[in-house]
């Protein structure tokens, strides 16, 4: 499966962004999508998480409270709102799945198989 991030961009800080993850083709109910991001020179970091067959969502304590994921079925696409932005979410966000979701490692990358190309976030203070 292709997975098409979009939705990145600039704000200041406290404001929100959209981002979008679309998948090629229809996202089997065994499936996990997850957003994670990185800055240059540091490793891929965990944002959050949805189980595709439940819609049960898991966040980074980072985020949590502030980001909110949600999916679309009907699309085959994965939302992430970002609310209250601050200068340190500034990331390249990627999504990503995983075929067999499991919920003991939803956090890490190397769980996840298919990736998209990222989509860049900047938050000016």
């Amino acid at each position: 499966v292709q997975l098409q991030a979009s939705g990145g961009g600039s704000v200041q800080a406290g404001g929100s962004l959209r981002l979008r993850c679309t998948a090629s083709r229809r996202i089997g109910s065994d499936y996990g999508l997850g957003w994670f991001r990185q800055v240059p020179g540091k490793e891929r970091e965990f944002v959050g998480a949805i189980r595709w067959s439940m819609g049960r969502t898991y966040y980074a304590d980072a985020v949590k409270g502030r980001f909110t994921i949600s999916r679309d079925n009907a699309k085959n696409t994965v939302y992430l709102q970002m609310n209250s932005l601050k200068p340190e979410d500034s990331a390249r966000y990627y999504c990503a799945a995983d075929p067999v979701w499991t919920v003991t490692y939803y956090y890490e990358p190397n769980q996840y198989v298919y990736w998209g190309q990222g989509t860049l976030v900047t938050v000016s203070s």
